[in-house]
């Protein structure tokens, strides 16, 4: 078996830093709670919900092995408000696989939405945008991932390595079962720089700015049975939705 590479960790005082100097930054699960104001217990009560994801019914090459809820909100100033539900939509020039096309998933469930550990990471990472950019207005877009092994193998980045079209994105991993891969890479957009490593522990955060950095998850496998791979995604954007404009 492949070894995983540990991730380059970042203190949180230095993740203003480390995205001005390199594009990303990687928070470890306690630093990421303090980044939302809670403990780790706070993000656990929402583990369970991974559980509950309804199938992903957009996949372009056929797959099936990718489950998913989608909501929306916007934060200004520290203060956070739940968007209208709305489809997902990117660019063909974000997505070759997947944009161009509204794709309407399935909400996230209210009681998830108002626990204290989704709405203080939200509300955490618009404050590091507002260091990034400026404060403004953050047009937030969260995604619960399962990525499974039903199909043999699950491709957590169909759409290979990419940009959002965002300002900041964020990748928690929430948990990994009985797989290999999963891999996630980081590059340049406009250099030849690069560094791979894996999400492994649970509620570890990786932030990118999108606007200087491509990236891509390679794909799992199962090591016994089937195995899953669970992620949170929250982008964030100025100006508005993607689709608004």
């Amino acid at each position: 078996m492949t070894q995983m590479l540990a991730p380059p960790l970042t203190a949180l005082a230095d993740v203003p830093g480390a995205l001005a100097a390199d594009g990303f930054a990687v928070l470890g699960p306690a630093a990421a709670a303090h980044l939302a104001g809670v403990d780790i217990a706070a993000f656990e009560a929402m583990r369970e919900s991974w559980d509950r994801l309804p199938p992903d019914t957009y996949l372009m090459d056929g797959g099936r092995y990718r489950r998913r809820r989608h909501s929306c909100w916007e934060v200004s100033g520290g203060v956070l408000a739940l968007a209208p539900h709305r489809a997902h939509w990117q660019p063909r020039d974000y997505n070759a696989l997947h944009g161009g096309m509204r794709r309407w998933f399935e909400p996230v469930e209210p009681s998830v939405q108002a626990l204290a550990g989704w709405q203080g990471l939200i509300v955490g990472l618009a404050g590091l945008a507002d260091g990034l950019r400026g404060p403004r207005a953050w047009y937030v877009e969260a995604h619960q991932f399962r990525i499974d092994t039903s199909d043999g193998i699950g491709r957590p980045t169909p759409e290979g390595a990419h940009r959002d079209g965002v300002d900041l994105v964020a990748v928690c991993v929430v948990g990994r079962h009985a797989i290999k891969g999963g891999e996630t890479r980081v590059f340049e957009a406009d250099g030849p720089r690069g560094q791979r490593f894996t999400l492994a522990e649970p509620w570890s955060l990786l932030l990118l700015d999108d606007t200087r950095v491509i990236h891509e998850s390679t794909p799992i496998q199962p090591l016994a049975g089937h195995g899953h791979r669970d992620t949170l995604v929250m982008t964030l954007r100025a100006g508005g939705f993607q689709g608004d404009d």
